[in-house]
């Protein structure tokens, strides 16, 4: 599901954006907790009222009177803070659901995210960052209710004395005005913290995952010191952030503190010279001890606000990310080739003058039902081949992929998944049961999965457990070993049945019995007799290039000779990179 709105280009942008998607509700919002803060201005100006005209003329009736009203205006103040409350609570968290899900649409696009951020961080952007940016929306239906509830005592303490209400509507602009100075400096520290503290939990969460793999190559310390130096560094910077706020929060409140002092002794001179009333003097007093908290609300609002659009900033960015695979709408369908054209049927992959990464001017072309095997010598030339194949690195020009005849990146996401399927070397199992990894769109049944998991060497896996297939997985098949991860992934490859099928080192983390028993079930179950699948094989398992109707070897990103394995191993340079 697209987003229902074009992404800002900047983080203030997103968070006007939020603003104003719901703006009925931010209204209902703004009305209730400005009344409510208009309430609490009143209430002192209502007691300075009760005073004069029932307390000290002693007039039971005016006395009854105003209670009644001061008993009123408590009514809808609470109300008013009640339902106000609830509404811009209710309208902060749909926006930062809303948001949350446009994180995690961009996560989950088909086409993937071209970005550095490791899990954690995206991760961090999807809670802490977005929480961030929520708080404050609702932060600034109480800072637009205390800017109101300002111009209300403002207008009050004019009514009673102009000099005061002249006090108060120019020294709140000029508090406003002195914090401004130092909310940069909050913006900027807490970006960075949001930051390194995403980079701190993306580290961890790599650590967590790995661990299997860190003990199994003695990098426990090695990992464990690269979390502790990561860590540090965010805890540094919090308390850098935490700095800043407490600043602002003691500039606040010593400005305020000052400026009121200001007004209360204004008002007591006046008084002592008989210029107001009690009940004007007790007003003032308690509109001066009112004034701390919007005071404090506004002061809040504006580190808030800084440290937000830190936040929307990495939102932004994210969401801008350009996508890891090009595609089109082009449709090999179209073309009307009976070879090749029905989905599901025969199937062509082909590398035309190929330049990516170390691979220079590369072609090759596989026949419908070959099984080929790719023996490549340098780690660098597979990778840079798997990553043209997967769409994840665009072939320079002239070059081209090409599948059915039409370019890859011609092709929807649909076609490419139809028909062509990468299998890299790196193996991501899920959290579920051994069912869903092995055949996540629950296409088999046991029986028919059967013969998938023998090819696989799976079997195995099955039975050391007495839930078989419906064994819980942790995520990432923590409790498994390497070497049965990669058979789980292997299966679930084959059991994917593309007409076009990639595997990028399939059988490196597992015994020399079970790779010749994979090598023989990816031949059983793809190319059987009459079998018009295409599979390659990236490796340099004697066991899989033997299966192998034809083996391309490569060297500096070029085909240096081709022929059956047989034939390959009388040449040095095979033997080299294969016979080891």
């Amino acid at each position: 599901m697209p987003d229902p709105a074009p992404v800002p280009t900047t983080g203030g942008r997103l968070i006007l954006q939020m603003i104003g998607r719901r703006k009925g509700r931010l209204a209902v919002f703004l009305t209730l907790i400005s009344s409510w803060q208009v309430c609490e201005a009143l209430v002192p100006v209502l007691i300075g009222v009760v005073i004069d005209r029932a307390v000290v003329t002693g007039d039971v009736g005016a006395l009854a009177l105003w209670l009644g009203v001061l008993v009123g205006l408590f009514v809808v103040l609470s109300y008013s803070y009640r339902f106000g409350a609830q509404v811009g609570f209710g309208f902060m968290q749909q926006e930062m659901h809303e948001l949350r899900m446009r994180v995690a649409r961009k996560a989950l696009d088909p086409r993937g995210v071209r970005s550095r951020l490791l899990p954690g961080e995206t991760l961090s952007l999807a809670t802490s960052d977005v929480e961030l940016i929520g708080v404050t929306l609702r932060a600034l239906g109480l800072g637009v209710a205390s800017g109101v509830a300002v111009v209300v005592a403002a207008v009050a303490l004019l009514r009673i004395d102009l000099v005061l209400g002249l006090v108060v509507l120019l020294g709140v602009p000029a508090v406003l005005v002195l914090l401004q100075v130092i909310t940069p400096a909050v913006a900027r520290r807490s970006g960075a913290q949001q930051a390194l503290l995403a980079r701190t939990t993306g580290v961890a969460t790599d650590l967590v995952r790995g661990v299997r793999s860190l003990k199994g190559i003695g990098a426990e310390d090695v990992a464990s010191e690269r979390y502790r130096r990561t860590s540090r560094e965010a805890q540094q910077a919090g308390v850098r952030t935490a700095d800043s706020y407490g600043l602002v929060t003691g500039v606040t409140t010593g400005l305020s503190t000052l400026f009121l002092a200001v007004v209360a002794l204004v008002a007591g001179l006046l008084a002592v010279e008989g210029r107001i009333t009690l009940g004007e003097l007790v007003a003032i007093v308690g509109l001066t001890q009112f004034l701390a908290e919007p005071l404090r609300y506004l002061g809040d609002l504006l580190a808030e606000t800084a440290a937000a659009r830190a936040s929307a900033q990495r939102v932004v960015d994210y969401l801008h990310a350009p996508t890891l695979v090009a595609v089109g709408d082009d449709d090999p369908r179209d073309r009307h080739r009976q070879d090749h054209g029905a989905a599901g049927g025969a199937a062509r992959l082909e590398l035309v003058g190929l330049d990516a990464g170390t691979l220079a001017d590369l072609s090759l072309a596989s026949r419908a039902g070959e099984l080929l095997g790719l023996a490549v010598t340098d780690t660098a030339d597979a990778a840079a081949l798997v990553g043209v194949l997967s769409g994840e690195v665009a072939p320079a020009d002239p070059g081209s992929v090409r599948l059915d005849g039409c370019t890859l990146g011609s092709l929807p996401v649909a076609t490419r998944r139809q028909r062509l399927l990468v299998a890299p070397h790196h193996v991501d199992l899920f959290e579920g049961t051994l069912a869903t990894n092995v055949d996540p769109a629950g296409r088999y049944d046991a029986d028919a999965l059967g013969p998938v998991l023998d090819a696989a060497a799976v079997a195995d896996v099955v039975a050391l457990h007495p839930d078989g297939l419906e064994r819980e997985v942790t995520p990432d098949g923590a409790t498994y070993s390497g070497g049965q991860r990669q058979r789980v992934a292997y299966a679930r490859a084959l059991a994917g049945d593309a007409p076009v099928l990639v595997l990028h080192d399939p059988t490196t983390a597992v015994d020399a019995v079970t790779e010749h028993r994979m090598a023989r079930g990816l031949r059983e179950v793809r190319h059987g007799e009459g079998s018009d699948r295409c599979t390659w094989v990236l490796t340099s398992s004697p066991a899989l290039l033997a299966q192998a109707d034809r083996v391309v070897l490569l060297r500096a990103g070029r085909v240096v000779a081709t022929g059956t394995h047989a034939e390959l191993c009388e040449r040095a340079d095979y033997q080299e990179a294969v016979l080891r």
